[in-house]
């Protein structure tokens, strides 16, 4: 139960941080913002703002969205539908209602046609009679879900296609951005929390040299000693540590020929690697039973404990674009992934470190997430901040039509993806 509630924390935490960049700017572009929700599927709560946004909790705890007015979003009206009409003072429908809770002074009526865009009207006959009539829509109504979620309308100069490209992109970009900052402020309350930040050179902490040997490890059987350096494995170079734990998973559970350096002479070591307990981790992961040692001292001034969260955050977006950047060579990888599962796993691990090392996590994963959105795939937020950028070239955005076809192939790209990730952490989870 603690971990699931750790779990939700972070998570929803980090899923408002990122929905409030784009809401932000959004409000601050005039788009009208319909609804904040935190969650996905069935509706729990619902709040209506004071600004008519729908501020709403969903049941499945696996996200959150900004639904903006437009991004090809319709009313879904129809002709022929049966709805009720709330007015105000000036006859001006305030209220569309779909749902089936309808209010008593509401008038039911069938729609004919309507513009929600430009004119605001409805036309249409109300139950019982047969006499078209043409209404009057303010441009502050709402519109009642089928689940009824209160949205605002949105005339078109309020809607995400009428901006300009610039305010698109700062509003795409927002999201993101924020999971950035998120974490430089929690690696920087984590520099305060600690007795000193880590700090070190760059090639020390990247050298393979050995600094511990695991007993009854394949490196201990093989007779590897502190401050060994390992110079090839099988013939080939090694010059950095993360170079050298990823030839050992790559070549797999095979012998392999390590050269190592030891008092300024070279020594042939040959050892298997062996799976890594990890409990719950990657049950994949191949070791040979070695720690990095360790160049890194601690300082406790004001300065490195300022400068921490941004070189720290640098370190982690780095990475993982070296991931990426690697499987541009090596291929695509689903073990470089992972979905809510192997999140719920990982903050298993976590909680027992205590708070400090439940904060680097959030830190790590709120990083993770403002990476993953800024992939150029569509309908994430890096897929449309390339379709801004298309516009911004072509003088024009593309058109509706084109665009959400574009969006229906990420979503689908997305879906799949999101399957085959989720599968992949199931099996290493409970198969393997």
């Amino acid at each position: 139960m603690k971990t699931l509630l750790v779990f939700l924390l972070i998570f929803s935490i980090i899923v408002v941080i990122h929905e409030f960049g784009h809401f932000y700017f959004a409000r601050r572009a005039g788009i009208r913002v319909r609804e904040f929700s935190i969650g996905m599927g069935p509706k729990l709560f619902a709040h209506q703002g004071k600004d008519h946004t729908a501020y709403t909790i969903r049941m499945l705890p696996l996200g959150g969205y900004v639904r903006l007015a437009g991004l090809n979003e319709e009313e879904d009206l129809q002709a022929g539908m049966e709805v009720s009409l709330a007015f105000n003072d000036q006859n001006q429908v305030t209220l569309i209602n779909k749902s089936k809770k309808s209010g008593q002074d509401e008038l039911p009526v069938r729609i004919n046609d309507f513009d929600l865009l430009d004119d605001l009207t409805i036309e249409a006959i109300p139950v019982g009679q047969d006499v078209m009539q043409t209404y009057s829509v303010s441009d502050q109504a709402l519109l009642v879900e089928e689940d009824g979620t209160k949205i605002p309308l949105a005339p078109r100069s309020m809607r995400y296609e009428s901006a300009s490209v610039w305010h698109k992109f700062l509003t795409n970009m927002a999201g993101p951005l924020n999971n950035f900052i998120l974490s430089i402020l929690i690696y920087t309350l984590i520099a305060f929390l600690l007795p000193g930040v880590p700090v070190g050179t760059t090639s020390g902490e990247s050298q393979p040299v050995v600094g511990q040997v695991s007993q009854n490890s394949p490196a201990a059987a093989a007779g590897l000693q502190a401050d060994d350096e390992i110079k090839a494995i099988n013939g080939q170079t090694i010059e950095t540590w993360e170079q050298l734990t990823q030839t050992i998973q790559d070549n797999g559970a095979k012998e392999l020929s390590l050269t190592v350096e030891r008092a300024g002479k070279d020594v042939q070591v040959q050892l298997t690697p062996e799976k890594a307990d990890n409990d719950g981790g990657d049950p994949n992961r191949l070791v040979i039973g070695i720690m990095q040692k360790s160049n890194v001292s601690y300082d406790s001034s004001l300065g490195a404990r300022l400068t921490y969260g941004f070189t720290q955050t640098w370190a982690v977006v780095t990475g993982i674009f070296g991931v990426l950047g690697s499987m541009l060579v090596s291929g695509f990888k689903l073990d470089n992934f992972g979905g809510p599962i192997a999140m719920a796993q990982m903050t298993n691990q976590v909680v027992s470190y205590g708070f400090t090392t439940i904060l680097s996590f959030m830190a790590y994963i709120s990083a993770n997430l403002g990476v993953f959105n800024l992939l150029p795939i569509p309908a994430l937020d890096g897929g449309k901040i390339l379709l801004n950028l298309v516009e911004a070239v072509r003088g024009k955005p593309l058109s509706q039509s084109k665009e959400g076809i574009i969006t229906l192939v990420g979503v689908f790209i997305l879906f799949v993806f999101m399957i085959a990730v989720t599968w992949n952490d199931i099996q290493r989870a409970f198969f393997n």
